[in-house]
């Protein structure tokens, strides 16, 4: 019995710590911890660096903090802010373009506070936030008393639900009482909740902090309720009291001038002629003209405009490096003002394709320039732009429609020189590319072009594929010396077009997809369901006289 006991009481010594053990590990376990956050790591910033939220989400990029002002990344705002800022870093110049007026701003240029606009990091630019205010409407809040230094950019105007804390409460790295605490926050003090889960809800700190809280620590809700000044800028656009019919008249010579006269005898209803006169010819600006005045009077005496074109197809010109530089636009839209006011030209008509992807920013910039030009001496600019696809997206068409007074839609090559078989124009391809096209720019300026050509494939007996261009008129002896007469081509449905093969043992197969009266006039209802602005014909001279009668949007 004297043994029993001992041997007991160390079971029970044994038990106890055994308890005290578990309860010191679901201490371990559950009790909150007191650790508080490294914030430099945490929100991943040192040095001068911001932290950068966008509507309540931390971003990859950060900000500055320099001469007691916030600075954001030009790329940043361009992406998600405000496209309109343009970074030169040739010429170390931040570019904003407003409806008459073009801001130019480097390292000197001053703010309203007297901080500079511009600050540049290595091989960042950055742009104030006073200056991101002034021309966009969002609501920049930062927070620059801490150490580590917090900006708020918000996008919407919608009013934002606030809950008081119903005790002190700490604002914790992530979900659960062993994050570590960002900072402590105080009874009643507030919090915007950004999603909950689980018990724990992350919010934005009035003192701007982001980070958890235990939703049971979250009591009343207030109403927030935001109102923007802010006063979006009107890019008041040319445009005709009537629907547009235009022609582009392609002149190589100067003796082409000359046959403006005799080509518009064979036409009706036309209201502008787009002459091809200058070609850029290098990266800096310069380009040919074949520009002709006594042209430019007979159009007008017959009640016609003149919309110049100007084109970038020379081998020579790069037209992502010419339109880089600042001072190149500006040179070369002050030489086309000086054209306008030599010539007396009614507007200009802007057809630069082939472009790379990396012109995309710099095309628009020239776009949004050019168009502060002619609207200063009222004359309409006019953009020509190929049916929508991802692959040229980088065009902007959505920024065209603001700023230029039409887009016309290139409603042809559908298949081309140098591909595949295939119509030059489909019916599903000209409606896709209309309808494409109106996701973004309003109908009021929308021109859709259609072809005054076509082409006859050959394809030898290797299955070699080449082609030959052919105007409406010659296209249509080309049939009737091949097939008698289109009706004896086949009437495809689907394409809203005439086909005709031919298979010649030596020769290989000739193919065609014929425009004429009856597809044009499908085109032409298109352009009068979706109420277009009008119709553009690719090229002046290669119809027959009695397409004008297809051809016509006012009546």
């Amino acid at each position: 019995m004297k043994k029993v006991v001992p041997l007991l009481l160390l079971i029970g010594i044994l038990l106890c710590a055994l308890i005290g053990k578990l309860g010191y590990k679901a201490y371990l376990k559950y009790a909150p911890t007191k650790e508080l956050a490294d914030q430099e790591a945490f929100y991943g910033v040192s040095g001068n660096e911001l932290v950068l939220f966008l509507d309540d989400e931390q971003q990859e990029e950060t900000g500055l903090f320099m001469s007691n002002q916030v600075y954001l990344p030009v790329a940043w705002v361009d992406a998600h802010l405000n496209k309109r800022f343009y970074w030169d870093g040739n010429e170390q110049l931040l570019v904003y373009t407003l409806p008459d007026e073009v801001l130019y701003m480097d390292g000197d240029t001053r703010g309203d506070s007297g901080a500079p606009v511009v600050a540049v990091s290595g091989q960042e630019a950055y742009v104030s936030a006073e200056t991101i205010t002034r021309y966009t409407d969002v609501r920049i809040v930062p927070f620059v008393k801490d150490e580590v230094k917090r900006v708020f950019v918000d996008t919407g105007w919608e009013a934002d639900e606030w809950r008081s804390l119903t005790k002190d409460t700490p604002v914790r790295e992530k979900g659960g009482v062993k994050g570590r605490i960002v900072v402590q926050e105080p009874e009643g003090s507030r919090v915007k909740v950004l999603k909950t889960s689980e018990g724990w809800s992350k919010v934005r700190t009035e003192d701007g902090h982001v980070g958890y809280v235990s939703s049971r620590r979250l009591g009343g809700t207030e109403s927030m309720t935001y109102i923007s000044t802010f006063q979006e800028p009107v890019y008041a656009s040319m445009s005709m009291d009537q629907k547009v019919c235009l022609v582009w008249h392609q002149v190589t010579s100067p003796e082409g001038n000359a046959t403006i006269q005799k080509l518009l005898q064979n036409t009706r209803g036309v209201n502008v002629v787009s002459p091809t006169w200058f070609a850029m010819t290098d990266n800096e600006g310069n380009y040919t003209s074949l520009a002709d005045k006594a042209y430019v009077d007979a159009l007008h005496s017959l009640g016609i405009q003149v919309w110049a074109l100007i084109d970038n197809f020379s081998s020579d010109v790069q037209t992502e490096v010419m339109l880089s530089k600042t001072s190149v636009r500006k040179r070369l839209i002050d030489s086309l003002m000086q054209e306008v006011d030599t010539y007396g030209l009614d507007g200009l008509n802007l057809d630069f394709e082939s472009l790379k992807e990396s012109a995309g920013p710099h095309y628009i910039q020239f776009i949004r320039e050019l168009s502060v030009a002619c609207r200063a001496k009222q004359v309409v600019l006019s953009v020509d732009d190929h049916v929508p696809a991802p692959y040229n997206a980088f065009y902007d068409r959505r920024e065209q429609g603001i700023v230029a007074d039409y887009v016309i839609i290139m409603g042809y090559d559908e298949h081309y020189s140098g591909g595949e078989a295939g119509p030059v124009a489909s019916y599903p391809y000209v409606k896709a590319g209309i309808e494409g096209t109106l996701e973004e720019v309003p109908k009021e300026k929308v021109i859709n072009a259609i072809p005054f050509y076509t082409r006859v494939w050959k394809e030898d007996i290797d299955g070699n594929t080449s082609s030959d261009a052919l105007g409406i008129a010659d296209a249509m002896s080309w049939v009737r010396t091949n097939f008698g007469k289109k009706e004896k081509l086949s009437w495809q449905e689907e394409n809203g077009l005439y086909y005709g093969q031919i298979v010649d043992k030596k020769e290989g197969k000739k193919e065609i997809w014929l425009e004429e009266e009856r597809s044009l006039g499908m085109k032409m209802d298109l352009i009068r369901e979706y109420d277009l602005a009008g119709v553009a014909c690719w090229k002046l001279g290669f119809e027959p006289a009695d397409i004008w009668d297809i051809v016509k949007v006012n009546e």
